[in-house]
């Protein structure tokens, strides 16, 4: 077999990301690598659809259940454990196989990222800022210092509005500087599950409901009990979030579930934006029969030796 390049699964929640990748990796002699934020976390299993140990069949899977709940996450450390992981097995030969939805993750893991340092007292400043007053004004402001940076930045997403303040003030330049180029650093192929819309919402919901099924309001609760509620990070995962405002009694369980499944929707509809604007991405359609065969013939068509044959 030719040398094989690193691979993604990429694409939305739902899309079936992860039974693919793990087809791969069999065909392949590959090892899945976790590019998704949130299955970093430990006991967050239920919310974030890891896959059980029979699902994963034999196949190793990498950086999962590495953080408690209370750690906030950082894509800077993220990529200082996955790149040495990754150099590692391409040395043995064995095959990455990178699968997950969150975008950042599987760039910092592909691609050249800066990451600017930090300044507690600028961070803490800011913080306040955006805790009395909310994002508005803080999204205002950045759009004044960087506009290339509010364009891709949401105006909600208050966390990311102050960490781009706080790098255009501690460096005087653009916060738009240090985002993803498509700079690659390894050799890959990324391969986008592709659901049409319709059928990814009802997926979603089914999902949720499967989720409240099998436990989710317990590991919620259980979490609770190790912090989950202080975790600037997983306190705020999707699911999370709202069955811990159903058993402070906010919300009802139905009102939380039904919450879950609106801001998923929400949040599939960002992802697919994030990986559509990617042009090395190949969408390949989730429910085709041949998917497989589809996804293994577009790697070796990239290969280093393959290609033009």
């Amino acid at each position: 077999m030719p040398q094989l390049p690193v691979i993604a699964v990429v694409g939305p929640t739902a899309a079936g990301k992860s039974d693919l990748a793990v087809d791969l990796a069999l065909r392949l002699g590959g090892e899945v690598v976790n590019t998704d934020s949130m299955q970093l976390y430990r006991g967050m299993d239920i919310g974030t659809a890891k896959l059980s140990m029979e699902e994963r069949r034999g196949v190793p899977h990498h950086l999962m259940d590495i953080w408690d709940v209370r750690t906030t996450a950082s894509v800077a450390e993220y990529q200082a454990l996955v790149r040495p992981l990754m150099d590692d097995m391409l040395a043995r030969g064995v095959v990455p196989v990178l699968v997950g939805g969150s975008g950042l993750y599987v760039r910092a893991a592909l691609d050249r990222l800066e990451f600017p340092g930090t300044e507690p007292e600028i961070r803490a400043r800011l913080e306040a800022e955006l805790e009395r007053a909310g994002p508005a004004p803080l999204y205002g402001r950045l759009r004044e210092l960087d506009p290339e940076a509010a364009r891709v930045i949401l105006p909600s997403n208050g966390r990311r509005i102050v960490r781009a303040l706080e790098v255009i003030e501690l460096s005087g330049r653009p916060f738009s500087a240090t985002m993803p180029s498509y700079d690659a650093v390894y050799d890959s192929v990324q391969l986008g599950v592709e659901v049409p819309r319709e059928v990814l919402d009802e997926r979603v919901a089914l999902r949720v409901e499967r989720m409240w099924a099998a436990g989710l309001v317990d590991e919620v609760r259980t979490l609770m009990g190790q912090g989950l509620a202080e975790g600037r990070t997983a306190g705020r995962a999707l699911g999370y979030a709202q069955v811990m405002r159903f058993l402070t009694g906010e919300w009802t369980e139905e009102h939380a579930k039904q919450e879950t499944i609106r801001a998923t929707r929400r949040f599939v509809r960002r992802q697919e934006s994030w990986f559509r604007r990617d042009p090395r991405v190949v969408w390949l359609p989730q429910q085709a029969p041949d998917l497989l065969d589809r996804a293994l013939a577009e790697i070796l068509d990239r290969s280093p030796g393959t290609r033009g044959r």
